[in-house]
């Protein structure tokens, strides 16, 4: 596979030298399948040629790679004065190529063994396997159990059974004031939970979750952001189709408009998702949660444009891939934002708002404009709860302004 990458012969044959020669084809391959440039390969696979004469040199097999033995034979490189940024990066990812073909063995991480880490992990598996909430939501609840757990700690160990009200109320004012509201909300909710969990186990003899205060929300007390018509036709009319990137965006984009689909939800569309036949888009939503939407025609022209032209090649099953190698699925949803951000900025608009979330508030609006109830527009946005979409009605201004009382002295207040 080197001669994807190398014409002379004695350079390939200079690859193979060593222990880690029997590996550099393989290693070669998966740098061409992710999508890699070919001065990026070369550059990635004459250092795993260097290593491999190292090894060669210290008589050290390739069953003897290693974190440790990697650091030192960068610290050789630093010393010849050789070493480069990109260095480490591609070391680590020959390490994680060794292990996936089970040339060396797979890293087993340490465990903690603390009074803190013991209560963590039994919270982690009562969040995963009695609630069944996803990662994502352990990722956000652990760090502030963690946080909470910590500040129990007497000698060495936690002390809960003199957890009260106050050592809740002073955690979560020491704190609170750091946050924006949202993550203000979620720590209280994270604390909820935990404090359950504690009582559930035996840990603690009182449910304390009552004793959280909760962080004020004052509902429909901003108007929801959106679009006019005209400023969504421009946003995807700024996208090139004639271009890999264009093609991309503009599919994106479509299904954010004409669906109303999270970001997350475009992030994690499979390619089994798409049921051509029926016209239908499998979506993964909130909650594990599967529904099926119809699939509007210029959709999906769109993404059988964005497939057939402009979807780099790849073992991903993903829909939509990184243009740069290594040749994935989008990270998260920050992704399908920066897209849109972009496309503002293309088509010169500058609303308050430039998240992923402006084309779905967008398409409820346009949706009660033109006649659709709030039931309607709550199965369009797969809302789980009728009350999600009440916000919606403060953008019905021709209603409010029916049902406006005159303000004492002066007008109505609805203009």
């Amino acid at each position: 596979m080197t001669e994807q990458f190398f014409t002379d012969q004695k350079v390939r044959e200079r690859l193979h030298r060593g222990p880690l020669g029997a590996h550099v084809d393989g290693f070669a391959e998966v740098l061409f399948e992710q999508g890699y440039a070919a001065t990026t390969a070369k550059q990635k696979l004459l250092l795993i040629s260097e290593l491999s004469l190292w090894l060669q040199r210290c008589h050290q097999a390739a069953e003897d790679v290693s974190e440790s033995r990697i650091e030192t034979f960068l610290r050789y490189r630093k010393g010849k004065k050789r070493r480069y940024r990109g260095d480490p990066p591609t070391l680590r990812q020959f390490l994680s190529f060794l292990r996936e073909a089970d040339v060396i063995p797979t890293l087993v991480p340490e465990i903690e063994d603390s009074p803190v880490q013991r209560i963590e992990n039994g919270f982690a598996q009562h969040l995963s396997q009695e609630r069944g909430l996803s990662q994502d939501t352990l990722n956000n609840y652990l760090p502030i159990a963690r946080r909470f757990l910590a500040e129990q700690l007497r000698d060495g160990e936690v002390i809960l059974d003199k957890l009260s009200q106050q050592h809740i109320s002073g955690f979560i004012l020491r704190y609170a004031h750091k946050l924006g509201q949202r993550r203000a909300q979620l720590m209280v909710t994270a604390l909820r939970s935990f404090l359950r969990f504690l009582h559930q186990e035996g840990q603690i003899d009182t449910n304390l979750a009552a004793a959280v205060p909760a962080v004020a929300k004052w509902r429909f007390t901003e108007l929801p952001k959106f679009l006019k018509p005209e400023e969504v036709e421009r946003l995807l009319q700024s996208c090139s189709q004639n271009t890999v990137i264009g093609t991309r965006d503009y599919a994106v984009l479509l299904l954010l408009s004409r669906l109303g689909l999270r970001a997350g939800e475009i992030v994690h569309m499979n390619l089994d998702d798409i049921h051509w036949e029926t016209g239908e888009l499998l979506v993964r939503g909130k909650s594990s949660r599967e529904e099926r939407l119809p699939l509007p025609h210029d959709v999906g022209e769109a993404l059988a444009a964005y497939l057939r032209h402009g979807r780099p090649r790849c073992s991903s099953r993903r829909v939509f891939i990184r243009m740069d190698a290594p040749r994935q699925g989008f990270s998260g949803s920050a992704a399908v934002c920066d897209i849109v951000r972009r496309a503002l900025s293309r088509a010169g608009i500058n609303p308050g708002f430039k998240g992923a979330h402006l084309l779905r508030h967008t398409l409820a609006t346009t949706m009660l404009r033109g006649g659709a109830s709030f039931t309607e527009i709550g199965e369009i946005l797969r809302h789980q709860q009728p009350n999600t979409t009440e916000i919606y009605a403060k953008v019905d201004l021709s209603a409010l302004r029916s049902i406006a009382q005159p303000w004492p002295g002066g007008v109505a207040c609805v203009k």
